[in-house]
This record gives C-alpha cells, structure tokens and sequence, in this order.
C-alpha cells in the first residue's frame, strides 16, 4: 500500500505434472522490495488464493471486483493457469486522476510499463475521455488508442538523456569515476591512446601493474605526478616485472608521460601529464572504454553519450543500504538506450547477466545492451550473450574503427 513498485515472487504451489486433481490451492507470494530482505524470517507474507482454470476459458472475467483488482496470470503446468487477485494500490489510481485534473490536456501513452500501473491508467482513462496513444519502436510513431486522432502516425521527436532514462525507472544517475565535463581535453588522444593499447594488448595489464607500483599514493592517499621507481618490480603472484620500455616511449610520444629517462636495469622517472591521464594509465581497462566512447561520438547519431556512469537503484541519496551499479558506457538514440560493459579481458557470464539486468530494469524492450571485448568471443560467451540478447564487439571488430561505428550505428537502428 506503499506505493513501490514491488517485484512478485512465487514462492510455492503443489500439483501433479499436469495439474490434474487440483481446481484450489493456497500459493504463498513475498512482495520484495527490488532485494531480498535482509533477514527471511522477519519477511513479510501475503497469502492469496488462486484458481487453476483451463487456459481456453475468458480467466479475466473470473476476477472478482474488477475495479479494484488486477490480474495476475501465470503459464504453470503446461495449459493452466495460475490466477492471483493482487490487490491495486489506490495511490497509483488517484495519482492518475489527479495528474489529469491538473493537466486536463494531457495524453497518456501507454508503452511500456509494469501491469498494474497500465491497470490503473486504464481505470483513470476510462472515466473521462482522456485521449491514449502508444508508441511504436519500428516506426518511431504514435498511434491513437483513444480520443487522439490527431496523435495517429505522428513521428516521435522526444529524446532521452542517460539521466532520464533512470530517473523514469525510478534510478537516479550518479557521477562515476570519470567528470564527463573535462573529456573534450582529451579527444585528441583517445584515437592514439587506442592503438598503443592494441599494440602491447597481451602484455597491457603487464604493464599497468608496472606503472600502479612505482606510482604508488602515500600512506595519506596524496600522490606526485613525477615519478621514480626501480626498473625491476614485484608484479602478481610474486612474479618480478622489468620496466616496459618500449611502451613507456610510445606513451611518451602521445604526451601523456613526459620527461622519461630510463636507465636499464636500474632505474625509470617520467612524469604523468596531469592527474586524469594518471588514473587512466593505472586503470588496466579506462583506455577501452574511452575508446568506446569516442566512438559513439563519432557516430554522430546519439543525443547523449556517458562514460563512467553510476546508477543507484534506489533514486535517493547514497547510503549503506542501496543498490548501485558503474556502467561503463551509455548512450541514447531518441528514446532508446544503449547499455555498453567493456572489457579488455575474456567476458564471464556474470558480467553478461548483469548488463541483462540493468537493459531490462532501466532500459525495457526498446534498449539494447552490448559488451565490448579486448579477446576473440568465444562459443559459450557468444551463445549466452544471444539467449540474453546481448550485442558483442570483439577483437575482431576493434581492429577495425569502421566496423565498430557500424555496430554502434546498428544499435540505434541508424544503418
């Protein structure tokens, strides 16, 4: 009665394999909160009675008090159904009604959206004239459901920031570990930056272990952005690691280190261009996901492109008890959001489900999701980023700029 949008979990039912020999059975659904609680015992229940009918049968008209209930129905057992009678929120109904006494010429579109809120909007509409339109992804239009002719064919020109795209699920948008603001200093380097990655690519996080031990921070988090360090280093797993020459003089080329010297078998200085490109060379995968970035960009067909971003599930303040996901590249086309997760190493199925989750919990059936990988896609990653409908750039595509920007294109439905 909070008026949350609450997740619904079934919890128990008993039948046979087929169902047969039950008509009544008490199902016990837990109404979570987007979390499960943190201690079950002290969770609290709600029991409601459901009916298995054939599935053939008008089950809607079942429903007891249409008015105040919706229906919730369930595939169990092959062609039976389960039916709750959940109880609607009053709130979500009288907000409805008081959004359109404030703004008696406002227009409901009805896309999208979880079942009981389209419930409710349809309750509200059905007791005035209240022109509803809905919104077709293949045409980019509206098309009248009610009382709005004038709306029939219109193309859609909304846009959507990343921003907005949480805040209307619910989510609020965080800044990451990047200020987005400060980017256009550094598209000159990406580009560059990219191809040395590509270059030394098996030996980069080699290489990044090396700069992270001689630049160390102080006791007191502070640091220097001259550095001086030996040549010979502990790197992972007690292996020992020489300075990368080679890549330290490319990097210097590009300007992001400058003032190198390196006296071999001894000793290497240089120093950091600023304290950006110093978190980014000690960042083993920053210089993919700028470089997916940039080409986003450069696609020239999104309205909001963002690198770093945290969203909060929660959509309040930051606190011990909230949920929180880092994004590593989003972008919007229109009205459609395009959830991109980079990484320069090979892609588990975990990383793949949660970039699932967040298309489906901030984005809905219009977005589309991608992982961008440094490694070639291997058969069970490629079968299980299809099942859950995930886009994939591999190594393959990096190695040719065009055909990232193609992809990219694609997922905003501008090939």
């Amino acid at each position: 009665a909070d008026g949350r949008e609450d997740l619904i979990e079934l919890h128990s039912a008993s039948s046979d394999a087929r169902g047969k020999g039950f008509n009544r059975h008490e199902v016990l659904f837990h109404l979570l909160d987007h979390k499960p609680p943190r201690d079950p015992e002290t969770a609290h229940f709600h029991v409601f009675r459901s009916v298995y009918e054939p599935m053939e049968q008008e089950l809607a008209h079942r429903a007891c008090d249409v008015s105040r209930k919706a229906v919730l129905s369930l595939p169990v057992f092959g062609k039976y159904h389960i039916i709750a009678l959940v109880e609607l929120c009053d709130q979500r109904v009288d907000l409805f009604r008081m959004i359109l006494q404030e703004h008696p010429e406002a227009v409901i579109d009805i896309t999208g959206g979880t079942d009981d809120v389209l419930f409710a909007a349809g309750l509200a509409c059905s007791e005035e004239k209240i022109p509803v339109v809905t919104y077709s992804r293949t045409r980019n239009s509206f098309y009248s459901i009610q009382h709005a002719p004038d709306a029939h064919g219109v193309p859609c020109g909304i846009t959507f920031s990343v921003e907005d795209c949480f805040l209307m699920a619910g989510g609020s948008m965080r800044k990451g570990r990047v200020d987005n603001s400060i980017l256009s200093r550094y598209m000159d380097d990406i580009d560059p930056f990219f191809r040395v990655f590509l270059k030394y690519r098996t030996r980069w996080d080699r290489i990044v272990t090396y700069i992270q031990r001689v630049s160390a921070a102080r006791e007191d988090g502070s640091y220097s952005l001259s550095v001086r360090g030996d040549y010979n280093v502990k790197g992972e797993h007690g292996a020992r690691l020489d300075a990368p020459e080679d890549a330290l003089r490319d990097l210097e080329k590009l300007r992001m280190i400058s003032a190198l010297e390196i006296e071999t078998g001894e000793s290497v200085s240089f120093c950091f261009r600023d304290p950006q490109v110093r978190a980014w060379l000690r960042d083993v995968g920053s210089v993919l996901e700028l470089y997916i970035y940039k080409a986003c960009l450069d696609c020239g067909v999104f309205q909001d492109v963002r690198l770093s971003v945290i969203v909060d599930w929660q959509g309040r303040a930051p606190g011990p008890d909230n949920v929180s996901n880092e994004l590593d590249v989003m972008a919007t086309c229109g009205v459609k959001p395009i959830f991109i997760s980079c990484k320069t190493c090979d892609v588990k199925t975990e990383a793949l489900n949660e970039l699932a989750i967040l298309r489906d919990r901030f984005g809905g059936e219009r977005a589309r999701a991608a992982i961008v990988t440094a490694e070639k896609g291997g058969g069970n990653m490629l079968h299980r980023a299809m099942e859950l409908g995930i886009d994939v750039i591999d190594l393959n595509d990096l190695q040719e700029r065009d055909t990232v920007l193609k992809c990219l294109k694609g997922y905003a439905g501008k090939n």
